[in-house]
């Protein structure tokens, strides 16, 4: 069994093609669940379990597997700590939180899934683990989005550059105290990411506040922005045509 992650192999493309399914699925079956309690309900609370589980089992698995650090394997990466507010988000359905983790929940673990920072591979339990929380944290966004019905706003996006950069500083200093790395603020990770790109350190950290942003206000755009134009060209239209008859 190969312990060496590689990029775009077969296993990764089947891992996002489940991923692109499993939101299909939650796009399509939206209306179903806003027109009924019970399914509305089971669906968000089996996010909830899932989440958890899925945070559950990587503890024990570094711990029995001898891999728990305090430098490595506290729930300080951004998509832990996104991990744990989506489940608090959908138990409370919290809109505050939503306006936070619609972009930096999805932004992170979207990029986390195309490039992965992860040393093993399929059938590894950590390749389960990883690609399924991460596609939970992006299910917990769209299902408040596309069944609880709720919609950041632009101002929204400032108010999760502010989350981020106050955590940046709040996980910063705790690399300091204990020489870790979490949310690679102090370098890039050993695999490969996107942050080969983005140059030296500390440039990339400023590289990544603009893409960041850019992904975000795109985000808004294709979400939310271009369907409600589209909507009332289309009803519009509509109008149109029955004066016209």
């Amino acid at each position: 069994m190969s312990h060496s992650f590689v990029m775009f192999s077969g296993p990764h493309l089947a891992a996002l093609t489940v991923f692109v399914l499993a939101c299909i699925l939650m796009f399509l079956g939206r209306i179903r669940l806003q027109d009924s309690m019970p399914a509305r309900q089971m669906v968000r609370y089996l996010i909830i379990a899932c989440l958890i589980a899925s945070e559950i089992a990587l503890d024990i698995w570094n711990i029995t597997e001898g891999y728990w650090n305090i430098k490595s394997t506290l729930p300080l990466e951004l998509c832990s700590i996104t991990l744990l507010l989506s489940v608090v988000m959908l138990a409370v359905r919290s809109r505050f939180l939503y306006q936070i983790l619609f972009f930096a929940g999805i932004g992170g673990a979207l990029q986390a899934l195309i490039t992965p920072s992860l040393d093993f591979a399929y059938p590894h339990f950590r390749f389960f683990q990883f690609f399924a929380a991460h596609m939970l944290i992006i299910l917990a966004s769209l299902y408040m989005t596309w069944v609880e019905k709720l919609q950041p706003t632009w101002r929204s996006i400032g108010w999760t550059m502010i989350f981020l950069n106050v955590l940046a500083l709040g996980v910063g200093v705790i690399n300091w105290m204990l020489g870790s790395n979490y949310m690679f603020l102090m370098h890039k990770p050993p695999t490969a990411s996107i942050l080969d790109f983005l140059g030296p350190h500390p440039l990339y950290l400023l590289a990544e506040e603009g893409i960041a942003l850019l992904i975000f206000a795109l985000m808004q755009l294709l979400f939310f922005v271009l369907p409600a134009k589209i909507s009332k060209a289309s009803a519009a239209a509509k109008a149109r045509d029955k004066s016209v008859l």
